[in-house]
């Protein structure tokens, strides 16, 4: 539900900001849900929506088209008149998209041939599979590939909404719209939709839990091995055992994985300099951060900032 109801209130909240800050009298965005058959769909978590068209009585005229994803996107995949329809309709639109595992569809529909594309990170795997002319996209919150945009899984569609309102009203506009839905921040395309908590498995005892939330939180602070055994009472040998045993990493790898995702965030968010990012988040060296850089994502630090940073 929340693939198809996340995107469309962003751009409702839009038409009701731009009417009370900007006096429109008009909504700046007109709203259909669109599915094979207009009436109640159930989503996956038993919830209902109601399509108010269907393929065959929809707009002929569009201006962007998303394509929702969830559990049935692969039957979607194999619909034959679907997959039609929506490669027609796709041929008469400003902007096309998906989000989460939406992007099977526009897959199957050949319409992601020869793009850069992404999904939900648990189908990214079964995109490329799938679709060898895709050229798949691990890592990014949403992409864009000329009129094609693919976003990452469920609340990831709100981050390409906000970026659909950006380009059409201005940076302005969508920071509104984030204050009014309460998001923390609006996420560039590029930032990860991993985090180093997700991406390692959560220990599974408490001590151990509570130090991999700390140390996220003190990414700038002595993070040796000796400091973390002394704050969960431990050895430090064996300490480094069982930090590995329960966390899937070595202490040394939990901790570069998570500064190196702190200084991502500081890069896209702030001004600072490489420098200044280094020694706040513990790398102590420009060069120390880019070499961690390179190790995890391939890229160097001041790149990273280039392709990835927000307008400030």
């Amino acid at each position: 539900m929340l693939d198809v109801s996340g995107p469309l209130e962003v751009f409702g909240r839009t038409n009701r900001w731009l009417r009370d800050e900007k006096g429109f009298r008009a909504n700046a965005y007109d709203l259909a849900l669109i599915a094979r058959r207009a009436g109640p769909l159930t989503t996956s978590s038993g919830l209902q929506l109601v399509a108010t068209h269907s393929t065959r009585n929809a707009w002929k005229e569009f201006d962007t088209l998303l394509v929702a994803g969830g559990p049935g996107a692969d039957a979607a995949s194999s619909d034959v008149p679907l997959v039609t329809w929506l490669r027609g309709a796709a041929s008469r639109v400003r902007r096309l998209g998906s989000v989460c595992t939406g992007a099977l569809i526009l897959a199957a529909a050949g319409l992601l041939d020869g793009k850069r594309a992404t999904t939900h990170w648990a189908s990214c795997s079964r995109l490329a599979e799938r679709y060898p002319k895709i050229k798949v996209e691990t890592d990014p919150i949403f992409v864009r590939d000329g009129r094609v945009y693919t976003s990452a899984g469920v609340t990831a569609g709100m981050d390409l909404a906000l970026a659909l309102v950006e380009q059409d009203f201005g940076r302005e506009v969508a920071a509104g719209i984030a204050r009014r839905l309460v998001l923390f921040l609006r996420r560039p395309g590029g930032q990860s939709q991993f985090s180093t908590q997700l991406a390692v498995q959560a220990a599974d005892r408490e001590p151990m839990r509570d130090l991999q939330t700390w140390i996220a939180d003190h990414v700038g602070a002595d993070l040796s091995i000796p400091v973390l055994a002394d704050r969960v009472a431990m050895s430090p040998r064996h300490f480094a055992r069982v930090f590995r045993r329960e966390v899937g990493l070595p202490p040394a790898g939990f901790v570069e994985r998570t500064r190196v995702e702190a200084a991502r965030r500081r890069l896209e968010e702030s001004a600072d300099s490489v420098a200044q990012i280094a020694d706040t988040c513990g790398f102590g060296t420009a060069e120390s951060m880019r070499r961690a850089f390179l190790k995890a994502i391939a890229v160097a630090p001041s790149d990273y900032r280039s392709r990835f940073r927000s307008a400030l």
